[in-house]
């Protein structure tokens, strides 16, 4: 349960998310506990949502590697979350096959997504790894359908790309119990020309 959002706006591109955490029905405290849903990788910003055991695999997974992430391309993109996958299949052994094989995908299942603010734009990686680009902005998690329809209403009036992901979270807070906390905003430096 989380929501992040994305928004580019003329050179500016910035990602941001809520930092509640769900146990069930339990959601602690913002003062007593917060989740980290948006972490760095290289010069980009990742932000991830579905199983909360994603972040500690991610984390150690980013720990492990000795070279620095390039996420500027679908195709580097792919390639990341490619090695990711066989990482999780090698190295954690607790992860399920195909978990939702009710499904009957013949395509790997991440069990979560994956919204990435890179210098390259703003891309998403679906559960079953796909990757699309987005120009303008894009949302995920369980409060990443309210962010969307606040982000399409409000995208042409306004200028500001902080003040467009700060509405568009708060829009998630507001509408689905699964989304609260504090907003974490992280800023993406875009060269001239991009």
């Amino acid at each position: 349960m989380s929501v992040i959002a994305a928004v580019r706006k003329a050179r500016r591109l910035v990602i941001a998310a809520d930092s509640q955490d769900n146990f069930g029905d339990l959601r602690p405290p913002p003062d007593n506990h917060s989740a980290l849903k948006v972490r760095a990788v290289g010069d980009a910003w990742l932000g991830c949502s579905g199983w909360a055991v994603y972040d500690d695999l991610f984390g150690h997974y980013l720990q492990k590697r000795s070279t620095r992430a390039n996420l500027h391309s679908r195709e580097d993109i792919f390639e990341f979350f490619l090695k990711f996958w066989r990482a999780i299949r090698a190295d954690y052994p607790f992860v399920n096959e195909q978990s939702r094989s009710e499904d009957k995908t013949p395509f790997a299942d991440l069990d979560a997504t994956f919204l990435i603010a890179s210098p390259g734009g703003i891309f998403l990686v679906s559960s079953n790894m796909s990757v699309s680009k987005f120009e303008k902005y894009y949302a995920i998690g369980s409060g990443g359908d309210y962010a969307l329809g606040a982000l399409h209403a409000l995208y042409d009036g306004e200028d500001h790309a902080p003040g467009l992901a700060e509405r568009a979270i708060a829009a998630a807070k507001a509408y689905d119990s699964g989304c609260g906390g504090a907003t974490v905003t992280k800023e993406i430096t875009l060269k001239a020309g991009k």
